[in-house]
């Protein structure tokens, strides 16, 4: 799927780019509009940084005088332009790939989910994909929870990590580790039984079958129905024990979901919440010095 199986059209990618660059304005992601801004939309230098690209190369693809971009440069373009997912599958012809490989085009978060995302850079909040795949953090559920986009392969997936990686339950407190493994393994059921035989689902299901006695032990249970709890419990490094509430709101077209965490005010936890915010908003700023 990966191959070039489809004309990379340097001039109709770069005009594609501009007019979606111009069309954005600052509000659009989460920016400031200030006092000097003249031309219409995004500067260069603003949608690279979106991008995470350098504004150098995103230009040259611009003029039309660019390399053909990764397949993983075209995803992390959709997403920096806010694009739609119709937009998205334009982008990747354009670039010569005849669509978006399947893991990418899961990844490609929703233009409206990516505009809560931007309102939200002081909240704990994430967007989760259909199998518990972490696609996008504020810097404070970075603290939180710790970096969680970077994995790969089967370990996308949270629901996988649970039951492999031992590290993945370092945060949770203790007491509530069987209710999760429960629900993790009820909630897979249900998602293999509605996508069927051969699905991400199923597969996900099989490769924990091979590798995890407890969620083989699990899944021979049958169960389905549960839900997450609204409170979760966690125990930090640095901040220890927090209770927090976990509001989660579903996105039904393409199964992803946003997480937002919250305290109640005047509690421990609402004051530790918010040293953690301040931690990831200092780290985040750190890193992109």
């Amino acid at each position: 799927m990966g191959t070039m199986d489809h004309k990379f059209d340097r001039s109709s990618l770069g005009a594609f780019l501009r007019t979606r660059r111009t069309a954005l304005q600052p509000e659009d992601v989460g920016l400031r509009r200030g006092q000097r801004r003249r031309a219409p939309g995004l500067r260069r230098e603003e949608v690279a940084e979106l991008c995470t690209m350098s504004a150098d190369y995103f230009a040259r693809l611009e003029r039309g005088d660019g390399p053909q971009p990764s397949e993983q440069m075209v995803a992390a373009i959709a997403r920096g332009l806010r694009l739609t997912p119709d937009e998205r599958d334009h982008l990747f012809l354009l670039a010569g790939y005849r669509a978006a490989r399947r893991d990418l085009r899961l990844q490609h978060v929703s233009p409206g989910l990516m505009r809560v995302m931007d309102g939200l850079a002081d909240t704990t909040a994430q967007v989760m994909g259909p199998l518990g795949e972490t696609l996008l953090q504020t810097p404070s559920a970075v603290a939180l929870l710790g970096e969680q986009t970077q994995y790969t392969g089967d370990a996308r997936s949270a629901t996988y990590r649970w039951f492999t990686d031992p590290a993945a339950r370092e945060r949770y407190h203790p007491e509530r580790h069987d209710d999760t493994s429960r629900t993790n393994a009820a909630l897979l059921r249900a998602a293999v039984t509605r996508d069927g035989p051969g699905s991400p689902a199923a597969d996900l299901a099989d490769a924990l079958l091979r590798t995890s006695v407890e969620f083989a032990r699990l899944w021979e249970r049958h169960e389905v129905g549960l839900r997450w709890s609204e409170t979760k419990r966690f125990v930090h490094p640095q901040v220890g024990q927090l209770d927090l509430y976990c509001q989660l709101l579903l996105e039904p077209d393409q199964g992803q979901s946003l997480l937002i965490f919250t305290a109640t005010p005047g509690t421990e936890s609402h004051e530790k919440l918010a040293l953690l915010t301040v931690l990831g908003t200092d780290q985040f700023a750190a890193d992109t010095q």
